[in-house]
Parts: structure tokens; C-alpha cells; sequence
């Protein structure tokens, strides 16, 4: 049986949608019929190269992984969930016996199957399965599109509240004012921090910040001609605190620090601003390899901590902070699209922008013969 129309990239700079048949369900899973996916950064990487780090796409792979949609099946073991019910889907499947699921810590399973990475089917379809109890019932004040961004907004969560661990009246900076960037300020902000500042390269993009989350702003200087980007991001560093009143220490310190641009000089100007026992966090990807102050990182004892993704509870934490009106997710989705203008959502989020000059901050594509202005 096949009614699935799905959106593959076949290889670079090629994509086609294809006509897959309806998937077969286990009895522990559900079949969602999928109405709303955000367009993530990563989708757009692997269309333009083909990789990220070691995952290379070597056969044609359905994109998308930030989903929401309807459940049309549902497994005979599957009790918590029935056909009609709105689901938020979280894309990453894990073995659930290794170390690193028994500790709790599942984002780090080497067995995950997570969508839209090599070698692994996406959901830009009309149908996806998934494991049961990786489908969050939506509650009714909640629309598909928000359910879609629950994915991309659990991934600050994950960042925010669970590797970073931030407490009430504390202080956070995030380098970088794009998607993800934006929803970890406005975790922050949602959890009790008493100062957030944005920190980005383009006007716009901390303008919205500050409408959106941001308590202040920070352009960076740009960098001179001959200066090396150590001698920078300590100049930046210095200039930001002098223009923002930041301390080393003591309650006008930064207690964490967000990366969500993957920049190497946000990376260094990050752990020097962090105060002394503060806390760093590399949520973007950049280069593979980057140059840090590591003697500053070192007598200052930051914790500075990686975040992949998300793990146990991000998920409901984020559904819980939108639906009580901590977090409104609508100003971010700027953009919206039909199933069969998925090939224009890509290229309108590659190059930062519409046709008409509106810059993107998150574009949606609706499910086959689903409204794209209907938020269902």
C-alpha cells in the first residue's frame, strides 16, 4: 500500500519527492500522519554537503526531523495514545539497554536512530513511525506548528535547564541570535534569569532578540586588519564587559554562558566572560576544530560542558513552559510553506530570506494537502 509522499534528498543539491510505501508499525510504536515539520539548520547542511562531521548520506534519505502530527495507528501494546490524538514527536529512537540509556543520559546512545541522519529516513512524509513513548499528547491550547517546535525548543531546554542547570536570579549570555539561540534566551528567561544578554553580528536579528527574550543586546566589534582571533575575542571580551557592566566575579558575573552560534571567536570571548566558577555551554557546531584560552578556562574552573540534542523530561519541559504561557513560539516562525513548496522553504531558509527581503528565523512546511496558514 502506498499513499506516502515523501521529500528526498537523492544526493547534493538534489532533492525530489517520491512516492514510499506507507510504513509498518511495531507493536510498540504508532504511525503519525505528519502536519507540520520545522526546517532545521542541519537539513539544509546535508542538502548543501552531504555530511556533517561523520555522517555522510550515501543513499536517498526522506529530510526533516522537527515534526508534529495526528496519530493514524497505533501498536497493540501502545495504551497511552489512540488515533486522533495531536503529538509533539520527538525524532531520536534509542536502544534503551546501553550504559548510557540506564544512566539516563539516552542522547548518547551509539544505537539512536535519529531522522534525517545518514542512513536514516526523515519526516518530511505523510506518514512516520515512531516508538510510542516518543509522542507527547499536545495540550489543546497548543497548534501542530507549536507541537513542530518543540523539538528545536527542547534542544535550549536540554541546553538551559538540564546540562546547564540554571537557577532562579542568575545571569546568562547566548552567542548567536538564531533559532535555537533565540528559545535558549527565552528558556533562560522562562526559568528565573535575571539578566539575559543576546550577543550577534546582525542588528536585526538582535533587534528581534530583544522584543522576543533578551534583556540586553551586544554587537561585536569586527575584527582588524592583522589582529589574530585570540588578540580579538580578549578585545571583544574586554569591550562587552566595560558596555555591559559585567564583572569577573561576584553577582554582576556571568554565571552561564550559551555558544549557540558555533563561531570559534564566540567560543573564546565566551570563556572570558564567564565568571570565575561559571559555567560554559557548546550548544552550536562550527568548525570541528577550534582554538580556546585554555589557561583562562583553567584558573578560572569553568564547567564547560557540551549539549547534544536532548534527553529525559526536555521534551515535557518544554511543552509545559509553552502551554502555561511562559513561551510564545509564534513570532519565530516567520515563514510558512505547502508540502509541495518544500524545495522553496530550503532555499528561502539557505539564503537567510524571502523573495520580498523578510529575513527567516524558522521555516514550516505542512503535511500533503494540509494549509500551510492553518496552525491546526
Amino acid at each position: 500500500m502506498s499513499d506516502n509522499p515523501s521529500f528526498v534528498l537523492r544526493k547534493v543539491e538534489d532533492v525530489a519527492y517520491e512516492q514510499r510505501p506507507i510504513p509498518e508499525i511495531k507493536d510498540d510504536e504508532v504511525l503519525v500522519a505528519v502536519k507540520k515539520t520545522g526546517i532545521c539548520g542541519s537539513d539544509v547542511h546535508y542538502l548543501v554537503a552531504g555530511r556533517i562531521g561523520n555522517f555522510v548520506v550515501e543513499k536517498p534519505m526522506v529530510l526533516g526531523h522537527e515534526s508534529a502530527g495526528v496519530v493514524a495507528k497505533v501498536g497493540p501494546k501502545v495504551k497511552h495514545l489512540k488515533v486522533g490524538d495531536r503529538v509533539a514527536m520527538e525524532p531520536g529512537a534509542t536502544c534503551r539497554v546501553c550504559d548510557d540509556c540506564k544512566r539516563g543520559r539516552y542522547e548518547l546512545c551509539p544505537e539512536i536512530i535519529f531522522a534525517a541522519t545518514p542512513p536514516y529516513d526523515g519526516t518530511l512524509a505523510r506518514y512516520y513511525p515512531i516508538p510510542a513513548d516518543l509522542c507527547y499528547k499536545l495540550p489543546d491550547n497548543l497548534t501542530l506548528e507549536d507541537g513542530a517546535m518543540m523539538e528545536p525548543l527542547s534542544v535550549a531546554v536540554h541546553a538551559v535547564a538540564n546540562v546547564g542547570q540554571l537557577r532562579a536570579n542568575q545571569s546568562v549570555v547566548v552567542f548567536g541570535a538564531g533559532p535555537v539561540g533565540l528559545l535558549c534566551m527565552a528558556v533562560a528567561r522562562a526559568l528565573g534569569a535575571s539578566r539575559v544578554v543576546a550577543v550577534d553580528i546582525v542588528p536585526s536579528r538582535l533587534e528581534f532578540a530583544r522584543k522576543f527574550a533578551a534583556t540586553e543586546t551586544y554587537t561585536p566589534p569586527k575584527l582588524e586588519q592583522g589582529e589574530s582571533r585570540l588578540a580579538y575575542s580578549e578585545r571583544n571580551a574586554k569591550a562587552m564587559m566595560q558596555q555591559l557592566g559585567i564583572e569577573e566575579r561576584g553577582p554582576a558575573g556571568v554565571d552561564i554562558v550559551v555558544e549557540a552560534s558555533g563561531a570559534e571567536v564566540s567560543i573564546q570571548t565566551g570563556i572570558h566572560i564567564a565568571k570565575h566558577g561559571g559555567t560554559f555551554i557548546q550548544l552550536g557546531m562550527g568548525q570541528a576544530e577550534v582554538t580556546i584560552p585554555v589557561t583562562t578556562l583553567l584558573v578560572k574552573e569553568i564547567n564547560f560542558k557540551g549539549s547534544f540534542r536532548y534527553g529525559p523530561g526536555d521534551y515535557q519541559l518544554a511543552i509545559a513552559l509553552v502551554s502555561q504561557g511562559k513561551i510564545d513560539l509564534k513570532p519565530l516562525v516567520t515563514h510558512r510553506f505547502s508540502f509541495d513548496q518544500a524545495i522553496q522553504a530550503f532555499q528561502t531558509t539557505r539564503v537567510g530570506k524571502s523573495e520580498d527581503g523578510k529575513p527567516v528565523i524558522k521555516a514550516v512546511i505542512s503535511g500533503p494537502d494540509v494549509d500551510p496558514n492553518d496552525p491546526l
